[in-house]
């Protein structure tokens, strides 16, 4: 089976730009919603964001920052638009992205890529995948598929390798909302985000769960 980019990289940098750091010095519910259709560009990899979740800071039980100030959580407390990568199962790394200004140590962790360019390195990176769908689909996997490590701790997504970008002529889209997915603590909130209908998203959405703000 041969998988095709969706669109050279070239074409798809001139048609977006860098997401400016103001756009991430806000609520992190916010920062979540609006990241999902958002382009995450690594080198020559390059994916549309298809599925976020907030994490709110020391209130949310579920965010490492609710533990405090330590050398592992510093980028949270940092200013936004930084990467905060983590290392969780002793075998996956996980990306999220700093929201809020600095000081309240809000992020978004991102879930799912639609892969669009790049997609024979990240199949190199991914060999176990069976289906283009499956490629980036979870934040184990999409970090394994974009070549993104520990290494990227604290990277500036508005330069350099790591970035976010937004496209020119934005399409719209419909975003889901419903309760985080794979934690104990507040999974009820709901400040999971993905593109409806997206097949590249990591799980469905139940159709008969019921949505809670309810603070735990």
């Amino acid at each position: 089976m041969i998988w095709r980019d969706a669109m050279p990289l070239g074409r798809l940098l001139a048609a977006s730009e860098v997401v400016a750091r103001e756009f991430y010095s806000r609520p992190a519910a916010g920062v979540a919603r609006d990241l999902v259709g958002k382009l995450l560009v690594h080198g020559r990899a390059a994916g549309r964001i298809v599925e976020t979740e907030a994490y709110l800071g020391a209130e949310d039980r579920a965010a490492h920052a609710s533990r405090g100030l330590t050398n592992r959580t510093r980028a949270l407390f940092g200013p936004p638009g930084h990467a905060y990568v983590y290392f969780i199962y002793g075998m996956y790394e996980c990306l999220n992205l700093v929201a809020e200004p600095a000081g309240s140590p809000g992020c978004v962790l991102i879930r799912a890529l639609e892969p669009l360019a790049g997609i024979g390195l990240m199949r190199q990176r991914r060999p176990a995948a069976r289906r283009l769908q499956d490629l980036a689909a979870g934040p184990g996997r999409l970090t394994l598929a974009m070549g993104i490590t520990r290494e990227h701790y604290g990277a500036d997504v508005t330069r350099g390798p790591l970035q976010v970008r937004r496209f020119l002529q934005d399409l719209p889209i419909e975003v889901q909302v419903s309760r985080r997915v794979g934690i104990r603590h507040c999974a009820d909130w709901p400040l999971r985000f993905s593109a409806a209908g997206n097949p590249f998203v990591s799980r469905p959405w139940p159709e008969n769960a019921v949505l809670t703000s309810e603070v735990c």
